[in-house]
């Protein structure tokens, strides 16, 4: 199933909203709720989704919190055929299904899914096979050093006419806002969660983003390595 690609209507209003985030929930993240909302704030967002791999418990706190900042509960899903953003969902939907039938689960409970880094197996990246019912693809993830599969995810979305999204995939703090999704919302519509899942369901997206210095990219490479060390120990 494909999703039409954004108009590029611009009468209405852009809000530019971090779609790949993670919390001291995940396995592999760092960040507090409190510092993630905060970092969010300073580095001009409108809004963001908290996006734990497999839970939803960091980005409820985090949206406790929030004031000034939307922030959109979702998570990062482990499907058996790579990850899956479910954004915009209460619950984590069960890990371990068919992309294509976590993507139906999450659109049937109100959410948007979409494909984080795809084809990097080694990040647990859907392959092209796999990619179906879903309502966008990223196509800038901000932790990459060649940009090749970035390149390549948005070719398949452009072929595919899925709408594009952009997100920092950060960690640490300091990597929030480095990709982001621009979410065209129609004229005088405030920003809320149900109207940005619209626009987003609508195809109002575009991926904006920064390039990670090096040092920031081999660093997160080293720490990934050392923790499935540990874990065969």
């Amino acid at each position: 199933m494909t999703r039409r690609p954004a108009t590029g209507d611009t009468s209405g209003r852009t809000v530019h909203v971090d779609t790949h985030l993670h919390t001291a929930a995940s396995y592999d993240g760092y960040t507090t709720p409190e510092a993630l909302v905060s970092r969010a704030g300073a580095v001009g967002l409108d809004a963001v989704v908290v996006t734990d791999h497999d839970t939803v418990e960091g980005a409820r706190v985090a949206a406790s919190l929030a004031e000034d900042l939307l922030v959109v509960v979702g998570c990062e899903v482990s499907t058996a055929d790579g990850h899956l953003l479910a954004i915009g969902v209460d619950a984590a939907p069960e890990p371990g299904r068919p992309l294509a039938e976590t993507a139906r689960t999450v659109r049937e409970r109100g959410g948007v899914a979409v494909v984080p880094h795809p084809f990097q197996r080694s990040r647990h990246g859907a392959g092209r096979a796999a990619i179906e019912n879903v309502d966008g693809i990223e196509v800038y993830n901000a932790h990459t050093l060649t940009n090749i599969r970035n390149r390549q995810a948005a070719r398949f979305a452009e072929a595919a006419s899925y709408p594009a999204f952009g997100g920092s995939d950060a960690h640490r703090a300091g990597g929030i806002g480095r990709a982001a999704t621009a979410v065209d919302l129609p004229a005088d519509t405030p920003l809320t969660r149900e109207s940005l899942l619209a626009a987003m369901r609508a195809g109002r997206t575009a991926a904006v983003h920064r390039r990670p210095s090096r040092s920031r990219y081999l660093t997160k490479v080293v720490e990934n390595a050392t923790r499935k060390t540990l874990a065969l120990l």
